[in-house]
């Protein structure tokens, strides 16, 4: 036998490395954006990668051996393991993706209605086009009276009442129909942000005229929209397939996904933000971090699993805002300094709403305007798959008594 270049027997193809891990070419990708592997760029293609031989027999035994079934269903509840398989968003190697498309790249020129068109897969020709909404009666006195509350609490109750399941039914087969639907979904929440009914124009345009934005602060949330769109598979995403997979409407879906987003530990973090900023001695911020630090309250809002390098969201939504913004930038400076922390997506829009001076609670508003498309996404995707998501707990308590 022929004497194999080292370099050439030390690495596999990706089809040689799916198949030896027993998985499809899209659960290999998902292992590499977890850091379960390592993918090294072929010579003179960076289209392909490549994967060290030893790595992918290492991560192959850790699936074989010593782990009950157990303990690997534990394991993916915790930025562990990929759960099920997906084509509309991917994270590999510190970027992010929306079928295929760079997000960052997209939001330098997309519009959130253009990445809904993407990531939806529906006919090109139905679009997603924000329609004219006629809200229902009594509906402006309810908004008045959720004024009162954050709006952190309120979107969910005014948007069941602003939105009707309509066209987002299980039974809607017709998918320009369907595509009509989901966008006029997007404009109920809109108008449950602004208080204004949708009208034709792009929502950041709209969402710019409610706020009094000049062409600048519009762009602004336009990218942050794009930026928002859609995560893989986070809480309140995978809390929409879940519903989804019952076949209740997309609307219900998008009422979930809002459950799950006004969490602390997920969109709700930007309130945490917020009352960490009105907290900062801006006389001496550094000091005040470093007291915070020692007693364990570290600053929220930096520091992402998926991005080890930095979250590339915030550094393309910030960078446009930093060198204009001293506070906000002394902040991501200091962070960096005492934690080596990047901020996260989170951080960058609380930074953008009082950049902008936008209303209190707006940058809870912009990521689930944003991210309800993306919500939408995953719905339409695990109807076509057709799988009830119905996992098994692991049973804890005493046992049974005997009768």
């Amino acid at each position: 036998m022929k004497n194999q270049h080292p370099e050439t027997s030390y690495f596999i193809t990706a089809e040689e490395a799916a198949d030896q891990l027993g998985v499809s070419r899209a659960t290999l990708y998902a292992y590499v954006s977890r850091g379960l592997l390592r993918a090294h760029p072929t010579d003179g293609d960076s289209r392909r990668n490549r994967y060290a031989r030893d790595d992918v027999a290492e991560l192959a035994g850790k699936r074989r051996r010593g782990r009950k079934p157990v303990d690997i269903a534990k394991s993916t509840l915790d930025w562990g393991m990929p759960v099920l398989e997906s084509a509309i968003t991917l994270i590999r190697d510190g970027q992010l993706y929306y079928r295929s498309n760079n997000a960052v790249d997209l939001s330098e020129r997309a519009t959130l209605e253009d990445v809904a068109s993407l990531l939806w897969d529906l006919p090109r020709s139905a679009g997603a086009e924000i329609q004219p909404l006629v809200l229902p009666d009594g509906w402006h006195q309810l908004k008045t009276h959720y004024a009162k509350i954050p709006v952190i609490e309120a979107l969910l109750p005014l948007f069941a009442i602003a939105s009707e399941d309509g066209e987002t039914g299980i039974w809607q087969r017709d998918e320009a129909r369907l595509a009509t639907g989901a966008a006029t979904l997007l404009g109920a929440l809109f108008a449950c942000v602004t208080g204004r009914s949708p009208d034709h124009q792009p929502l950041h345009v709209q969402l710019a005229t409610a706020w009094g934005l000049d062409a600048v602060g519009a762009d602004l949330v336009r990218q942050a929209l794009v930026l928002c769109a859609d995560h893989e598979l986070n809480a309140s995403s995978f809390t929409a397939r879940c519903v989804a997979s019952t076949e209740a409407s997309l609307r219900m879906a998008i009422i979930g996904g809002l459950a799950a987003l006004s969490g602390g530990r997920h969109g709700g973090m930007t309130e945490r933000i917020e009352t960490a900023w009105l907290a900062i001695d801006p006389h001496n911020m550094a000091l005040h971090m470093r007291r915070q630090l020692a007693a364990g309250v570290e600053f929220p809002g930096f520091g992402h699993p998926l991005y080890p390098q930095g979250d590339v969201r915030a550094h393309a939504l910030l960078a446009a805002i930093l060198p204009q913004f001293d506070f906000a930038n002394e902040i991501v400076d200091t962070m960096g300094t005492l934690t080596g922390k990047a901020p996260s997506i989170d951080f960058a829009l609380v930074a953008m709403r009082r950049y902008l001076g936008l209303p209190e609670g707006a940058a809870f508003c912009v990521f689930a305007l944003g991210r309800s498309v993306g919500w939408i996404a995953h719905a339409l995707e695990q109807r076509r798959q057709g799988q009830l998501i119905r996992p098994r707990a692991v049973y804890v308590g005493p046992d049974p008594v005997a009768s």
